[in-house]
């Protein structure tokens, strides 16, 4: 299998996981492109999204997490990281939403501000401490999912689990870690010592130098961040529409761009 994917995306850290713990084996691919949105066309065969994760098997190409997601579990159903019950499948699927739409845009909103300067000195703090108010929040949430058992999906590791620890070691790393003695910190600790997730984070981590470079290449031009969905939804609600309406005015963010898309098939 070959894995398209950025070692920093929480998302793409869920599909290392999953393939981890199936023991499955993979490479892994950076898209040309990926980020600034130039030259990647040819990523857009393979994602019509033009987003990571992708992942290209034998039977065919998947893209987003939580369809790759699923399509692993079904296809690699040992060990099975998804409990037996209905109401618990879905209750795993309710935290996978909650972390990939609420949680990440926090997450990615702190690498616009701290890495990427938007907002500047002034503006820019403030986003910085209103998105660690909402991370406390999350985890609040995250910790009375977890109850007093040791993972998400229960008594074993499993679907829960996978689906929040990126989003959570990512928020840890980027100055937002839970409570000190919380039983949250406790399971991320047993987290980051588990074998499918301490080189999968690990990976995420030798990135940093990279992402300290970003500042620069946004000044230039050379790199435009996608501006979607819950992403942008949390910069307005945040108090950062003046960071879009630099990022436009500066043609230094970006959206989907449906031009590329349609290419594609001609």
């Amino acid at each position: 299998m070959i894995l398209h994917e950025h070692a920093m995306s929480s998302y793409a850290q869920k599909v290392r996981i999953m393939l981890r713990e199936k023991g499955l084996a993979f490479e892994t691919r950076l898209p040309e492109g990926l980020g600034s949105g130039i030259g990647i066309e040819a990523f857009s065969q393979i994602s019509p999204r033009m987003e990571v994760p992708a992942l290209e098997t034998s039977e065919g190409v998947l893209f987003d997490s939580s369809i790759i997601l699923e399509y692993l579990e079904e296809s690699y159903p040992e060990p099975a990281m998804m409990p037996k019950r209905p109401i618990d499948r879905a209750r795993m699927r309710a935290i996978e939403e909650i972390c990939d739409t609420i949680y990440e845009a926090i997450n990615w909103g702190f690498i616009e501000v701290r890495y990427c300067g938007r907002g500047g000195d002034d503006l820019g703090p403030r986003l910085y401490e209103e998105g660690g108010r909402q991370i406390a929040q999350l985890n609040e949430w995250l910790e009375a999912e977890l109850g007093d058992g040791p993972w998400m999906t229960g008594e074993r590791f499993g679907w829960g689990d996978i689906v929040s620890l990126p989003f959570v070691a990512t928020a840890a790393l980027l100055g937002f870690p839970p409570s000190p003695g919380s039983r949250l910190a406790a399971w991320l600790k047993r987290g980051l010592e588990r074998p499918s997730f301490a080189p999968t984070f690990a990976e995420a981590e030798a990135t940093l130098p990279q992402i300290e470079l970003l500042l620069d290449a946004v000044d230039s031009g050379q790199f435009r961040r996608q501006y979607r969905d819950h992403r942008l939804e949390w910069m307005v609600r945040s108090g950062g529409i003046q960071v879009l309406i630099d990022g436009l005015a500066n043609d230094n963010i970006r959206f989907t761009n449906l031009d590329v898309l349609t290419r594609r098939r001609r």
